[in-house]
């Protein structure tokens, strides 16, 4: 019998991670509204750095630019910080969009 969460995708822990520096609310179904503050994003998910209190397979649901509203729920937390799986994998020109507004380092964003 398997433990933990049954992923429907894949931990893909090798995925190509971008920094960020994004803060944005998480709809949590027990305490509500939390702030959440993304350092990190791929394709199958995001990490924060501010996690006091989160705990492994939490569900929320966070607001990202381009994107919108997407259902992550969380895959490891500790000290403070917390990995998070989105509900499924992100466009690939979804997620370069996205990093373009959100990377905090401009000599790391795309030459257009």
């Amino acid at each position: 019998m398997a433990v933990g969460a049954q992923l429907s995708v894949t931990d893909q822990r090798r995925a190509s991670r971008h920094p960020v520096d994004y803060p944005t609310l998480a709809e949590h179904s027990e305490r509500g509204d939390i702030a959440f503050h993304i350092s990190n994003i791929s394709a199958n998910g995001f990490m924060i750095d501010n996690a006091e209190g989160i705990e492994r397979g939490e569900r929320v649901i966070v607001r990202l630019p381009i994107i919108g509203r997407i259902e992550a729920h969380t895959i490891w937390a500790r000290d403070t910080r917390a990995g998070f799986q989105f509900e499924r994998v992100l466009r690939t020109d979804d997620l370069m969009a996205i990093i373009e507004q959100l990377q905090p380092n401009p000599r790391l964003k795309r030459m257009r």
